[in-house]
């Protein structure tokens, strides 16, 4: 027969290695490495949070559609969490809350954030969840960029560039994979190794938390977008799914 007391232990345990943490979620190599990261810590990932525009029906940022973000979710094996949101900026932080506190509301305690030295976005974030009363967790925080791409290559993760500053790059960028050859080209550049000031954008393909098989890209076309600047855009048009 149980006793009490084993009882309480295995609600205490149960209560330690439940999910509580939310990863905001991008599809790109930053928010990637900073969930494994916070992972290797200790921290039970429950939920991916992921912003779509309601317009244009694709990833805030980095225009991935939907459904490649909701196949990394299923390859990684974690719950994704999806909000549209509108494309007034002023109603971001808003939009940004409601989603948060829904997830707070289904047991969720930390959020894990992929920044590495933007002052004042990280300023925000510590608001926010401030706001929230929820703890922020930012693994890559002050780490140089360039040891930040590192290791996410050398961890064995695989992504590659699906947005680009036209100013900045040649279409010839759009479709690389994310590798030292690549990071020795930005280097050369002056180019912030990591694209922190959205000079480029990645989509994980593969990686050490993609327990249940790999994406491979079958098509797709390079497009020259406008918008906040023109910028070179990975149209991925067919995709599918292989064993590791």
């Amino acid at each position: 027969m149980i006793s009490k007391k084993e009882i309480v232990l295995a609600k205490v345990n149960y209560q330690k290695n439940r999910p509580t943490a939310i990863a905001s979620w991008s599809g790109g190599k930053d928010s990637c490495l900073a969930c494994f990261k916070a992972m290797e810590r200790g921290y039970q990932i429950g939920f991916l949070l992921n912003l779509i525009s309601r317009k244009y029906q694709r990833c805030c940022f980095h225009g991935l559609t939907r459904e490649l973000i909701r196949l990394q979710s299923e390859l990684i094996d974690i719950p994704l969490f999806q909000k549209g949101v509108s494309d007034n900026m002023a109603l971001y932080e808003a939009e940004f809350k409601e989603a948060v506190t829904s997830l707070k509301s289904k047991g969720a305690q930390e959020m894990i954030f992929g920044d590495i030295y933007l002052e004042e976005h990280k300023k925000w974030v510590e608001r926010v969840c401030q706001d929230l009363e929820i703890e922020m967790v930012e693994p890559l925080w002050e780490t140089l960029p360039e040891k930040v791409l590192e290791e996410f290559i050398d961890l064995g993760f695989k992504a590659i560039v699906v947005s680009a500053q036209a100013s900045l790059f040649s279409k010839d960028i759009i479709g690389r994979q994310v590798d030292r050859v690549f990071l020795a080209e930005l280097k050369r550049k002056e180019m912030c190794p990591c694209g922190e000031n959205g000079e480029y954008h990645t989509f994980v393909i593969d990686g050490p938390i993609f327990k249940k098989g790999k994406i491979r890209i079958n098509k797709s076309q390079v497009i020259l977008k406008e918008g906040f600047w023109p910028h070179w855009f990975l149209d991925i048009q067919d995709y599918d799914q292989i064993p590791k």
